[in-house]
């Protein structure tokens, strides 16, 4: 449900209290900020000054990551910014480690504008079952280069990005070689991953079972496991899936590179709004720059975890766009955008937790709003949806009686972007469907939506939640979508001219029992569903797994479902059974082969279907 904005002014007093804070955020960054905890983007951003020495760098770096490269679930959030310069060199490097809720992020223009000689990596996690990747959640990279120099570190020799998923790479310059593994500790299994608008050499891909490149320039990629996809990649493997299991296409149809905050000339802070592209390759940043424009940090309010949600709404309803700094903010009412073109830009992963089942954050049909760096938790009180764009009622309603009641936003597209939704995990929480799109023409760029299979608040009648993603829109796009353990269709997509670029799914853990996991008269619920209402949908690069882990024969029929129509077609999409018990029995409609326990951790492919 979709919450109308109040145009009721309040008190004086308090009016003037919100113009102040108004005033003070718009100009908060009249002033340098080059030391730790001295950013008037609040305590938890660290903006970095080439003046400054390696050694007081490195300590500070140091310092947050050895808080939180354990963190996994805590409340603590981070932005490290570095200002246009040179950092490190080739006798002293600056190597650091990147933790949960860290963003790491140049404040150029352009990614070559901050230079970093030596690494900035993400190893394995250790504990008594081994060393793995497959929980390395929660951090960024972004809009630097790196000459990479990591001298006596022994095996440690390169760019290490070991992640899973919710863990961006974009607008990255890395001269030298970059290991999406850490091969040093085993046995290393990795479960990503997303990379866009970087340049890079040589990749060694190892042990991730999945990864999507999207707009880059690569050097070479080592291997695929079970779904390796890339979009508009110069330097990418040929086409070949399923073996090896590369997904290849020449360029991306239709793509936006998210807003980002950058440091100007003459010091001054802005936000730089990529273009739309369309039908693109390689990086937005090559020669001329990317295309866009920049927006003064005026037209921003900035909130902290500590404003109201009134404050917050009052903003956007006399035009400002937003900034969340890092935190977590406890919700009582939904953060409302209104109007075209409005970008809400999330620092240091600012994570937004509704407390009282109403929508964390819903937008309007409108043009070229942009989405970018949150999290979403559920709260303690059922939300219907978590994310709304576009008004469900309304939506009924058009697509009930034919009102044609949304706009055609194909010029100017909505848009999310390193957007993670969470039930459970960190918080008790549940919410029927995570993200809930009604406006046509959306952009979904890296988005993971995550029914938590461990942590707080974890378990069948616990954490509830139905859908991942239900798009009701037309001709809406998704490039880099993962959605797992959802207790019914993980994607439910019922408008027509959809596109989905790399899907990664894993069913849910824990249902009690076949008839607790039942659609019907069918076995267990597809992950992937397109709907009988849509008339034309194309998929490339899905993978599909199970792990049914209560010591139940879990059946499920099909890992997708999609109707049968001339203008659908669902290209390289695989099952893989995992470990437990239970089964896939079909990859889509009744075609593929089964994922067992007889054929465990291989994948069953299906080239074309239909």
């Amino acid at each position: 449900m979709t919450h109308k904005a109040s145009k009721s002014i309040p008190a004086k007093p308090a009016f003037a209290r919100l113009i102040g804070t108004l005033l003070l955020a718009a100009g908060a960054f009249a002033s340098s900020a080059v030391a730790q905890n001295t950013s008037n983007l609040g305590p938890n951003v660290y903006v970095f000054d080439p003046s400054m020495s390696t050694s007081q760098i490195q300590a500070t770096v140091d310092s947050i990551s050895n808080q939180q490269i354990s963190n996994q679930f805590g409340t603590q959030r981070y932005a490290l910014l570095f200002k246009p310069g040179v950092y490190g060199s080739a006798a002293t490097p600056l190597n650091f480690k990147v933790g949960f809720y860290t963003e790491v992020a140049g404040l150029g223009a352009s990614p070559d504008d901050v230079v970093i000689n030596g690494s900035i990596d993400v190893y394995n996690q250790c504990d008594s079952n081994g060393c793995t990747a497959l929980d390395n959640f929660w951090r960024s990279l972004s809009n630097l280069a790196i000459n990479v120099n990591t001298p006596n570190f022994g095996c440690y020799s390169g760019e290490f990005w070991a992640v899973s998923q919710a863990a961006p790479m974009r607008r990255v310059h890395i001269t030298g070689n970059s290991t999406l593994m850490d091969y040093c500790t085993g046995p290393s299994y990795a479960s990503g991953g997303f990379i866009a608008d970087s340049e890079t050499g040589s990749i060694v891909n190892g042990s991730q079972q999945q990864f999507y490149v999207r707009n880059s320039n690569i050097g070479s990629w080592s291997n695929g496991v079970w779904n390796q996809v890339f979009s508009g990649v110069t330097g990418a493997p040929a086409q070949s899936y399923p073996n090896p299991t590369y997904t290849t296409l020449p360029s991306t149809p239709v793509s936006r590179e998210r807003p980002f905050l950058y440091s100007d000339s003459d010091g001054t802070y802005k936000v730089f709004v990529p273009k739309l592209q369309k039908n693109s390759s390689g990086v937005s940043w090559a020669s001329a720059g990317t295309p866009g424009h920049s927006r003064s940090i005026n037209n921003f309010f900035i909130a902290t975890p500590s404003t109201n949600v009134e404050a917050i709404n009052l903003a956007l309803l006399f035009g400002k766009s937003l900034i969340l700094t890092p935190g977590v903010y406890q919700l009582k009412d939904t953060i409302r955008v209104l109007y075209p073109n409005t970008i809400v830009l999330g620092l240091g992963f600012a994570t937004l937790v509704p407390q009282t089942g109403r929508p964390a954050l819903t937008v309007t049909d409108v043009d070229g709003v942009e989405i970018a760096g949150l999290i979403v938790d559920a709260g303690p009180v059922n939300s219907s949806a978590l994310i709304q764009l576009g008004c469900s009622r309304l939506r009924d309603l058009d697509d009930r009686f034919g009102f044609n009641l949304f706009g055609n936003h194909a010029s100017n597209p909505s848009s999310l972007s390193d957007v993670f939704i969470r039930i459970g995990g960190a918080t008790v929480g549940s919410a029927t469907t995570s993200i809930e799109i009604n406006s046509n023409d959306v952009l979904l760029d890296d988005i993971w939506a995550w029914r938590a299979d461990h942590g707080n608040g974890v378990g069948w009648i616990v954490n509830t939640a139905d859908h991942g993603l239900v798009v009701n829109g037309d001709n809406v796009t998704a490039t880099g979508l993962a959605v797992e353990h959802y207790q019914k269709e993980q994607v439910l997509w019922n408008g027509s001219g959809g596109e989905t670029i790399f899907y990664q799914s894993e069913l849910p853990y824990d249902p009690p029992s076949q008839s607790a996991w039942t659609d019907g008269t069918a076995n267990g619920y597809p992950s992937y569903v397109v709907s009988n209402s849509a008339t034309t949908h194309q998929a490339y690069g899905l993978g599909i797994y199970s792990f049914f882990n209560q010591g139940i024969n879990i059946i499920e029929d099909n890992a997708m479902t999609v109707p049968d129509k001339s203008g659908i077609a669902i290209h390289d999409v695989g099952t893989v059974f995992l470990n437990g018990s239970g089964q896939i029995t079909h990859v889509i409609n009744g075609q593929g082969a089964t994922a067992n326990s007889s054929n465990g951790g291989s994948l069953n492919p299906v080239v074309l279907y239909p």
